[in-house]
């Protein structure tokens, strides 16, 4: 996929911290249960943690019990990129923005009584909050 936003590992490294370059560049998972964002409860947009693409709204933001922030769909269908993968000896579909490519997490079909049936498990790391004013 061509992505608008393209630059070198080396600047990646310039811009974000160990930890968001582990998560967002080489698709780390950060531990349940620690992220920042997990409790964010305000009405609000969740961006890329990388580029700033808008991926998420609060209202579609819910307590799914996993351990990471976990919302049903995101801000437009075209926000994400859904890739297969099987790194773990099993089938699931890895999320990445859809601008700059970086890792975000991984959409699960189980549920949970969301509108769309799907779980979109994001890691906090990836994910940057822009309250409503």
């Amino acid at each position: 996929m061509d992505y608008t936003v393209t630059k070198s590992d080396e600047q990646w490294r310039a811009e974000l911290d160990a930890d968001r370059f582990a998560v967002l560049r080489r698709a780390a998972t950060e531990t349940p249960f620690t992220g920042e964002l997990l409790g964010e409860d305000r009405a609000g947009l969740y961006t890329c943690g990388a580029c700033g693409n808008e991926l998420f709204e609060s209202g579609t933001k819910f307590d799914s019990g996993c351990g990471w922030p976990s919302f049903y769909e995101s801000v437009r269908p075209d926000a994400v990129e859904l890739i297969e993968d099987d790194s773990l000896g099993m089938m699931r579909t890895e999320v990445r923005c859809a601008a700059c490519g970086s890792h975000l997490g991984h959409v699960f079909p189980d549920g949970y009584g969301t509108p769309t049936g799907d779980r979109y498990c994001m890691n906090s790391l990836a994910l940057s909050f822009q309250p409503e004013r």
